[in-house]
This record gives structure tokens, sequence and C-alpha cells, in this order.
């Protein structure tokens, strides 16, 4: 699954319908843990997306793949990240994506009511690094630790993103994105994978998710994994 996470948005979608699906039901089937209240500690730490129909994931071109997590806190902060790797012009690609990365994160809160999971979009980190190392599942725990700290000073008053550094065609989007409570069903989960179905209304297209746990951290909760 992890080679074919690069492949274009509808290619992924097609591949789902055709092939997936027999085996999402299967495993819905098979779920250990499927009321939503009993998942919350199932899902605390740090989470590899393998593969993924989110359109958002790649709103950006160059997203390096085995450098994105997803990351839960039990206090209901969460987190998508990834690095992604700039640079189009064939002759300057490979020596802009050695020298410089650029690293981003949609910071967002959960919870469960009703026995239903839902996602709220709460703000954006952003910058350009050094690619002198990879962005490791430690490096990504920390800078989450530090939006979700920064979040806190500021209060729960204070939620809106702020758009200003990103390109009028790619903030519209975030925008748009940023209205919306999703919905989040995990039809499988253990404590080392998920299978996460979302949506953000009930006519849109449902996305899927697949996702393997990272190695054991600790949380800035106190929680191991």
């Amino acid at each position: 699954m992890h080679d074919r996470d690069g492949e274009a948005l509808g290619k992924k979608v097609a591949f789902a319908k055709t092939e997936l699906m027999p085996w999402f039901d299967e495993l819905s089937r098979r779920n250990p843990f499927p009321n939503a209240s009993e998942q919350i500690d199932l899902v605390v730490g740090v989470w590899s997306p393998v593969w993924s129909t989110i359109p958002f994931q790649d709103i950006f071109p160059g997203r390096i793949h085995e450098q994105s997590y997803q990351i839960f806190q039990a206090n209901g902060y969460y987190a998508n990240m990834a690095r992604y790797a700039p640079g189009k012009l064939p002759l300057l690609k490979q020596f802009i994506e050695k020298l410089v990365a650029y690293d981003f994160m949609i910071l967002q809160k959960f919870e469960v009511r009703s026995e239903q999971w839902f996602i709220q979009n709460i703000g954006i980190q952003q910058g350009f690094r050094l690619n002198l190392s990879p962005l490791s599942s430690e490096k990504a725990q920390a800078w989450f630790e530090s939006a979700v700290q920064k979040q806190l000073a500021k209060g729960e008053a204070n939620t809106t993103p702020d758009f200003q550094k990103l390109d009028r065609s790619t903030a519209k989007k975030y925008e748009k994105i940023f209205q919306a409570t999703a919905q989040l069903q995990h039809l499988y989960i253990d404590r080392d994978f998920r299978l996460v179905k979302t949506q953000r209304a009930a006519k849109q297209r449902p996305s899927y998710t697949i996702a393997v746990r990272k190695a054991s951290t600790n949380l800035i909760t106190g929680i191991s994994n």
C-alpha cells in the first residue's frame, strides 16, 4: 500500500472502490473496538498514514510520505503534519530538495459525542527548514507539543487560523476546510493499526486512511503508548 500513496488522488479513489472496499468491509466486521468511547486510549500516540484519499494531504506538491504523521494526545489535541520537498524545475529540483524543506501542520481538536468522533481544525503551523536531517517522529512530536502549548496559551477563545503566510489559492482551499467539523469513524482499530473513514458533509465523498503506529514515545500529558 505504501508505494501506492504517491499516486494521483483520482487513481487512489478508483483503487479503493474497485479493490479495497471488500477488505474495508471485512475489517469493519472484525473491528475489536467498535465503540468510539473505547478507541480514545488506543489512538493516543504517533501514527504514520501509509495510504490515504484525504485531499488536503497533497494540496502542496512534493509531500515526503515517509515523513508524514498523525499525532493524538489524551487531552483532545490532534495534528496532521508532513514535510514537503519544494522545487519543480528539473534543473533546480534536486539541488533545492537537498537544501530546503517545507514543514506543514494542521492543528486540530477531537472529541467523542454519542459514540461518534468529531474533528475541529483550529490552527496551522508551517516553516521552511534546512533539509539536513529528516522530520523524524521525535521531531514531529516535539513540534506538535510546542504548537499545543502555544494554543493553550492563547486560550480556547482564539481558534481562528492564520492564513497570511499561504498563497491566495491555497488559503482559499484551507479556509473552506476549516469551516467544517469533520466526522471520523474507525472502521478498524487496534494498538498498531487504524483504518479510518472521514467525511465533512453527508453529500461529500468519504475519505479513507490506513495508518500504522510509530515507535512508542511519551507525550506531554505523561502518557506512554
